[in-house]
């Protein structure tokens, strides 16, 4: 061959594109396409892949009592950079919503209670407001009191559960009426079994780091002044959040989105030809189709991501399989106003899981949110499920609707017959991250060095939150670019020393 029909390894990377697969279409999925999108351009050959026949996962929104109501997660935390950098870069800024105050109660022995000012994950920041409260019996403030004198101590693990930090230092009553529904209501799990690292790092920095936990949560660093309010931690867009992911799926006129066909297998087959001479997947779907990929993105659940992957890499799948989840569902209500309690204050409550109630927590909606707000109609919103709580399982939508119904008119005295009602079940809905979960990650991380090219990204890792999956996304994009330069660095030709003329 000539010279001139010679191509340098680095000319032949750059004219072939990555090929990647994403296998999910949730806001992981999509938000790794669309980071991908914007670092690499054509240099990349993107393929989605959604089994269902929708985008968006888990973020889900419906007409409901002539309103565009979220059926899923409500709301982003937009005190996450890369949330707010992603709403405006998408030309979303117009249609972000900020909720009215007042926050979530606690139902408590009967009474919807308000959380004492300055809780973080449940734990209180001063006994004054603690008193306030009325959360607590006069044992238990005494109890709560004594972390001002108890001597440092010592968890049993390097990774200790939240109950066995809050227990320690603040008692049974301050866990149990407090903490408990908070992590509650954001994991649909038991504090008491729940990585403190993983989903509490706040309160697990504050007992590696001080003697009490009061005296911690004084010292910390006051948030920024100067302008005014820091802004609020939560907002929706008045779309809905499936708004969010139109707007994702719209900035991706160059990659392929396939939906209505799931991916069964995922296998490495080592690739030696001159245009691709790295390891490459194989990606095998129900339909029988088979896409190639330099690239592979494991956007879904950790047990569907376990079932993809477990047969090439048993280790990593069995790891992937060992993440449990908690089935949870949200059930919808409409009731006309005037049905409604005029004097409610706050956003929603909190149920601890002491009460045994099958609710474990619920949003007002129209309360919560300035878009929903109606003169003839409110909307609310249910959910029920823990990790260890599969009770609306084993009962009928009707039932569960009733039993729903009756716990709300105990809690607030809501009565009636709703105007409309819709009930979205989340089987396997989230993920658990319980005590060892760093160190799952962790090995995880290890078995993902054989497999090159190989990446996960989502809800079952690094944070449930919208937010959090954002950020992953964001990472996981990262972590391809850079394995891509470093590629193309490595086959670049050497300059071993330059010619010298006499």
């Amino acid at each position: 061959m000539s010279d001139h029909g010679r191509r340098t390894v680095s000319e032949r990377t750059r004219s072939a594109p990555t090929r990647v697969t994403i296998v999910g279409a949730g806001i992981s999925g999509l938000t790794t396409a669309y980071f991908l999108h914007r670092r690499l351009g054509r240099d990349a050959q993107i393929t989605v892949v959604e089994g269902t026949d929708r985008l968006g996962g888990k973020i889900a929104t419906r007409t409901f009592a002539g309103h565009r109501l979220d059926t899923g997660p409500d709301a982003l935390m937009v005190r996450a950079p890369v949330a707010v950098a992603l709403i405006e870069d998408l030309g979303l800024a117009d249609a972000v919503v900020t909720p009215n105050g007042g926050g979530a109660r606690i139902w408590s022995r009967n009474r919807l209670r308000s959380l004492p000012a300055g809780t973080m994950f449940g734990v209180p920041g001063g006994l004054l407001p603690l008193v306030r409260s009325r959360l607590l019996s006069p044992l238990g403030l005494a109890r709560a009191a004594c972390d001002l004198v108890l001597p440092r101590g010592r968890t049993a693990s390097a990774d200790p559960s939240v109950g066995e930090l809050v227990r320690a230092r603040m008692g049974a009553q301050v866990f149990n009426r407090m903490v408990e529904p908070l992590l509650g209501g954001i994991h649909a799990g038991r504090a008491d079994t729940l990585s403190a690292q993983s989903t509490a790092p706040g309160i697990a920095a504050l007992a590696r780091t001080h003697r009490s936990l009061y005296l911690g949560m004084r010292r910390r660093p006051a948030p920024p002044t100067g302008g005014g309010s820091t802004g609020p931690s939560l907002v929706t867009l008045n779309t809905g959040l499936e708004g969010l992911i139109n707007a994702l799926a719209a900035t991706l006129p160059g990659a392929t989105v396939r939906w209505g066909s799931a991916v069964t297998a995922v296998s490495p087959e080592l690739t030696l030809t001159e245009e691709r001479p790295a390891t490459a997947y194989r990606v095998d779907l129900d339909d029988g189709s088979v896409i190639g990929a330099d690239v592979v993105v494991l956007a879904t659940p950790a047990f569907a991501s376990a079932g993809i992957i477990g047969a090439a890499a048993p280790q990593l799948g069995a790891l992937l399989g060992a993440i449990e989840y908690a089935n949870v569902a949200t059930i919808c209500l409409a009731y006309p106003r005037a049905a409604f309690p005029a004097d409610l204050a706050g956003t929603g409550f909190l149920v601890p899981p002491e009460e045994g109630r099958l609710i474990v927590g619920c949003t007002w909606s129209s309360l919560k949110w300035p878009h929903l707000a109606d003169d003839d109609v409110v909307l609310v919103r249910c959910m029920v499920g823990r990790h260890d709580d599969d009770r609306w399982l084993t009962i009928n939508e009707t039932t569960l609707v009733l039993r729903v119904r009756a716990e709300l008119g105990e809690a607030m005295g809501l009565a009636g017959e709703p105007l409309e009602l819709f009930v979205q079940r989340w089987p396997q809905g989230m993920p658990q991250y319980l005590v060892g979960h760093q160190a799952r990650l962790e090995a995880m991380t290890e078995a993902l060095t054989e497999l090159p090219g190989l990446y996960l990204t989502g809800s079952s890792y690094r944070g449930v939150g919208l937010a959090s999956c954002i950020a992953d996304a964001q990472r996981t994009a990262d972590a391809i670019v850079s394995a891509r330069m470093a590629a193309q660095d490595s086959a670049r030709p050497r300059n071993l020393g330059a010619s010298r003329s006499d």
